[in-house]
């Protein structure tokens, strides 16, 4: 049987928390024998969000565990539990796989765990977590990232596709499959976070870009070049350039590139326009165009991302 060391401390999220409870309790396909045996660890009693958790065992035993999963904390700026990072790293050093759920990551790299590995958290927090911990290799596009004994996955739902990810890599996609039924959840979705992250753009009014932005935004439908918007926002291509860089981290291009993707996304999710119609509408041109640079962008064909995002009727 293998065991898993759920930890718990003030300060986490309930939601992965429950969820990691929920997934790995007990086996709805009646098919892997044995299953799991989950342990939740930590003080008590716990504070998560609005409730109040009692721990089966103190976190001393997360060394004694096969898997130990540290679910997300609510505050990534805040320090990690001494006690916290000591069982981690005890649990480590002992052998276990080790899973980091959404800002859990945070927690596993305070202890060393993650040096050197690639890793991922919630889209919102992958630049802090790079900065934070440079011997880190954080990929911020991935759902979840699979070390081999260290895995970690972004934010949410991400946490439940991990999840399910280790119990295909235990009992097979049949088990896997089941337990994802019973969630009412895709067994494995394509594509990476790219296809749910929004772009910044410049909220102040007196901003350089201000102006220029929605103008662009007006004209996506239409061939636009550097050139095209350092002559509307009256400055030269290289100060254009700079104040890009400054408020969307990125280049005009990319940007560019960026905002016709997100404006094919929204006409994929909300008309029932044909992929040539919307590369055409998204200044993309033909509908090759528009897979290529939509695959490479947000991780999967515009038609699987239409099949994922597009509304359905309540129960469907």
């Amino acid at each position: 049987m293998t065991t898993i060391a759920l930890a718990a401390t003030d300060g986490m999220l309930h939601f992965e928390l429950a969820m990691a409870c929920e997934v790995f309790v007990r086996d709805p396909s009646g098919l892997a024998d044995p299953w799991y045996d989950l342990a939740v660890c930590g003080p008590a009693p716990v504070r998560v969000g609005r409730f109040l958790m009692e721990p089966d065992h103190g976190l001393d035993q997360l060394a004694n565990a096969d898997t130990v999963i540290v679910p997300a904390i609510e505050d990534i700026d805040a320090d990690v539990p001494p006690e916290l990072i000591d069982a981690v790293r005890a649990a480590h050093a002992a052998g276990a796989r080790m899973v980091s759920l959404c800002t859990g990551a945070f927690v596993l790299a305070a202890a060393g765990v993650l040096d050197g590995l690639r890793a991922t958290t919630h889209w919102a927090h992958t630049e802090a977590l790079a900065a934070r911990y440079p011997e880190v290799q954080v990929d911020p596009d991935v759902l979840y990232v699979d070390n081999g004994t260290v895995l970690a996955s972004a934010g949410k739902a991400a946490a439940i596709d991990l999840c399910l990810h280790l119990i295909r890599r235990d009992h097979g996609s049949t088990v896997a499959n089941a337990v994802a039924r019973r969630l009412v959840v895709p067994p494995h979705r394509a594509g990476g976070q790219a296809q749910y992250v929004t772009m910044p753009v410049p909220a102040r009014d007196d901003h350089p870009l201000a102006e220029l932005l929605p103008w662009v935004m007006q004209r996506l439908d239409r061939p636009l070049t550097v050139e095209d918007l350092a002559r509307q926002a009256n400055m030269s291509s290289r100060n254009l350039a700079r104040h890009f860089r400054s408020a969307t981290g990125t280049t005009p291009l990319q940007w560019l590139s960026t905002q016709r993707i997100r404006h094919a996304q929204e006409l994929l999710e909300n008309t029932d326009d044909s992929v040539d119609v919307i590369a055409q509408a998204a200044g993309m041109g033909t509908a090759t165009t528009l897979r290529r640079h939509f695959h490479r962008t947000v991780g999967v064909p515009p038609d699987a991302y239409r099949r994922t995002f597009r509304s359905t009727e309540p129960g469907a």
